[in-house]
């Protein structure tokens, strides 16, 4: 009777269920934060390389949000979800804002993304 009592059998798999689901989610959320990581690069490049093209002489603030959503459909298509571009341009600056969500891995974890862009515009000053 004692030893039955003392016997470890069974052990080792009441362990692994235990410790197996929660190593698994400890991975999908390193694997998340770095779907999230790129996600953010891709946004701030984004919006960098609209205000780029919009602070072009000449050119407009749907210049730069073409070309934000160009640079988003050839370099971030399946990084970014549900992209939203908005530009503003004055006559001294511009500014491209983007937004969108990471990836997601974890079920209902919806992480988003965000970033602006601003530089002066280019222009022509006679001396």
């Amino acid at each position: 009777m004692r030893w039955r009592l003392r016997d470890e059998r069974g052990d080792a798999v009441t362990e692994t269920v235990l410790i197996v689901p929660v190593l698994l989610l400890m991975i999908m959320l390193v694997i998340q934060f770095g779907l999230w990581y790129h996600a953010q690069h891709v946004v701030q490049a984004a919006a960098q390389e609209g205000a780029r093209a919009a602070r072009a002489e000449g050119m407009t603030a749907a210049d730069g949000r073409t070309r934000a959503e160009m640079f988003l459909a050839v370099t971030g298509s399946g990084a970014v979800q549900g992209a939203a571009i908005e530009a503003d341009r004055s006559p001294e600056a511009v500014t491209v804002r983007v937004e969108g969500r990471a990836p997601a891995v974890v079920p209902g974890l919806r992480l988003g993304v965000r970033s602006s862009a601003t530089s002066s515009v280019e222009a022509f000053r006679a001396p």
